[in-house]
C-alpha cells in the first residue's frame, strides 16, 4: 500500500487564512481547521467521476465508491464495503481523502478501518444537516484523536 502524502494540507474556505508552515501528521490534521465537507486542494480530485474506484483506509481495502457529491462545501463518497462490514455503505466526507490515484483508480482516505467503521451509521438522507453535523464531527474528532507524531 502506498504511504499517505505527509505534505497533504486540508482546503479551508479562504487560501489567505491558511498558515505559512503548518505542521502535517501522517492520519492528522494540518494545524489549521479541518473542513471535513471539502476536498483537499491537492488531493487530485477536481472534475474527476471517482464511481468505481476502490477506497483505501490507512490500513487496508475497504470497498468501492458507489456515490458521490461534489457540491461546494458538502462533498463526500458513499463506499459500499461489500463484505468488510456486511454489505453496507459507508458515508466519508471529502476531507478525508489524501490522495487519488487515477492510474490504480484509487482513493486513499487517512483514517483506519476501525475509524470508518465506528462512524455514524450512513443515512441515505445526507442532506439531512443532523446528520451531516454528526458525521463531520465525528470525523473532527478522529484528527483530535490522533497521538503526537502521527499514525506509524
Amino acid at each position: 500500500m502506498d504511504r499517505l502524502d505527509q505534505n497533504a494540507t486540508h482546503a479551508t474556505p479562504d487560501p489567505a487564512l491558511r498558515a505559512v508552515d503548518q505542521d502535517v501528521v501522517v492520519g492528522g490534521s494540518p494545524a489549521g481547521a479541518f473542513n471535513p465537507w471539502s476536498y483537499r486542494d491537492d488531493a487530485g480530485v477536481a472534475g474527476t467521476n471517482l464511481i468505481g474506484y476502490k477506497v483505501e483506509a490507512s490500513d487496508g481495502s475497504i470497498g468501492k465508491i458507489d456515490g458521490d457529491s461534489s457540491e461546494v462545501n458538502a462533498s463526500y463518497l458513499v463506499v459500499d464495503t461489500g463484505p468488510w462490514i456486511f454489505g453496507k455503505k459507508v458515508m466519508l466526507p471529502a476531507g478525508t481523502v489524501n490522495h487519488v490515484d487515477h492510474d490504480e483508480q484509487k482513493v486513499y482516505v487517512d483514517r483506519s478501518k476501525d475509524q470508518i467503521k465506528a462512524a455514524p451509521e450512513y443515512d441515505e438522507t445526507a442532506s439531512d444537516p443532523a446528520y451531516r453535523d454528526k458525521l463531520g464531527g465525528y470525523y473532527n474528532d478522529t484528527y483530535a484523536a490522533t497521538p503526537p507524531g502521527g499514525l506509524r
